[in-house]
């Protein structure tokens, strides 16, 4: 929530007044509504709004803006802001000529967040006078950097054609100004030439028509190689940590730009047309706020009626968002619901196929126990005494002997005992002459099947 202290210094940010007093009393005139004091403020001072600020002056920091903190912490109704995450991003010095900041003047970022209302001074970018009346460093476009853009733009229509995003042929700075003069959005393209993803990336979707086009119609285009200086500048500037690199940012204060969205590594075309859709929707108001504000110098009257036009549209679309948030999460709740109710029956289905096989596994256990025991003990070598050899699938060969006497179901036991077979259907068989020794055998006696006095059978598994 943002208290007393920090409307006073919105406040003091938006309008230049510098004495805390007289702030204090305008914004307790008003309710310490901070629109409100701003409009009443502007609408009555437009021939005497201050036109700089020094150049050390910078926003009240903040190292994000949500919708939550700009719409209703702030204590604004009446102008819905952004609902990105805002960054700001300082500059390197030499990216930018003169020491004065991006923009001279007491509107930056805290002024399009917090009002949507823009100071008269804020003129062309790095244009105004400074206190005292000295005038403050004009951004110039560095003959270097311009070199560098006409470089880049010229080698990337050569490899990718003409279909593209329209790249400005000038340095960063002057493209950021070109963009503010045209209340656009400032696309940033950070090419690396050795990165594998970059040709495809390119080629599928930076220059795609679709891409293209919406780039070409909503953005201003700057695009730079990490191989030249200014380029490998903004790189390090942005924290380019992941290539293909894009960003979309707006100006700011005091050598500084709002970072709006960045999106780093390969996209399809609809996934970035997506992401730039939201950001210039989201972005919306600041960009319309400016643009009024414009007009407003001209026809005041017909400026707040647009706001009031805006403001409704935008209470809307924000009801209607909230609604889609409403129901998204019902959705996921829903989703959750679901799958943890999946994930509990899964899980119930896994105990259950366990607990069968154990109980299964147990009752073949105790099963090969009751036949070794049924076998009794094995018999010592004699007239009436008959040694079987069992050879298995695997190759294993189990021996033994039986009384001649004891039955073909007698083997049956004892190759069940052994545990050596995954399978129960099976049947034994001798060769020469083939005999297989199915159930309709297994109550002869090994004397009386030709088994006495030695035999040999071969376990053969049956066909399901």
């Amino acid at each position: 929530m943002v208290d007393v202290a920090d409307k006073l210094a919105y406040f003091q940010a938006i309008t230049g007044l510098e004495d805390p007093d007289l702030c204090t009393e305008i914004l307790q005139a008003h309710g310490w509504d901070l629109e409100l004091a701003v409009s009443s403020f502007t609408s009555s001072n437009q021939a005497s709004v201050p036109s700089t600020v020094n150049s050390d002056s910078e926003p009240p920091p903040r190292d994000s803006l949500d919708r939550t903190e700009s719409a209703s912490g702030s204590g604004l109704v009446d102008t819905p802001s952004p609902g990105l995450a805002w960054k700001l991003v300082t500059l390197p010095i030499s990216v930018i000529s003169g020491s004065l900041g991006l923009i001279s003047g007491a509107v930056g970022l805290g002024l399009w967040a917090a009002g949507g209302v823009l100071s008269y001074s804020l003129g062309m970018i790095g244009i105004g006078s400074g206190r005292g009346g000295e005038s403050s460093a004009r951004l110039v476009s560095v003959s270097a950097a311009t070199s560098e853009a006409m470089d880049f733009v010229a080698a990337f229509e050569r490899e990718y054609g003409t279909t593209r995003p329209n790249f400005v042929s000038e340095g960063f700075m002057d493209a950021l100004q070109r963009s503010r003069n045209a209340f656009k959005l400032l696309f940033v393209y950070l090419h690396s030439p050795d990165h594998p993803d970059s040709p495809a990336f390119c080629e599928q979707t930076l220059c795609s028509e679709s891409v293209a086009a919406f780039v070409n119609e909503n953005f201003v285009a700057w695009g730079g190689s990490i191989r030249a200086s200014e380029g490998f500048k903004m790189s390090n500037s942005l924290k380019a940590s992941r290539f293909p690199f894009c960003t979309v940012v707006m100006p700011a204060t005091n050598q500084r730009i709002a970072l709006l969205q960045q999106v780093e590594g390969p996209k399809s075309p609809a996934e970035m047309l997506t992401i730039l859709q939201r950001v210039l929707e989201e972005s919306a108001p600041v960009l319309v706020a400016a643009r009024l504000d414009a007009e407003e110098r001209r026809n005041n009257m017909r400026l707040r009626e647009e706001q009031d036009a805006a403001y409704r549209a935008a209470l809307e679309a924000d009801q209607a968002r909230e609604r889609q948030r409403r129901e998204e999460q019902e959705r996921l709740e829903r989703e959750a619901a679901e799958a943890e109710q999946k994930r509990k029956e899964e899980e119930e289905a896994r105990e259950r196929a366990a607990r069968e096989a154990a109980e299964k596994e147990a009752a073949r256990v105790r099963m090969r126990q009751e036949k070794a025991l049924s076998l009794g003990d094995e018999p010592e070598k004699g007239p009436n005494v008959t040694q079987v050899l069992v050879r298995f699938p695997t190759g294993e060969r189990k021996e033994r002997r039986f009384h001649s006497t004891a039955t073909i179901q007698s083997l049956y036991d004892y190759v069940d005992s052994l545990g050596c077979l995954e399978v129960e259907d099976y049947s034994l068989v001798s060769n020469f002459p083939r005999v297989v020794y199915g159930p309709e055998k297994h109550s002869l006696t090994l004397k009386e099947a030709g088994l006495h006095p030695q035999g040999s059978l071969f376990v053969e598994l049956n066909q399901s």
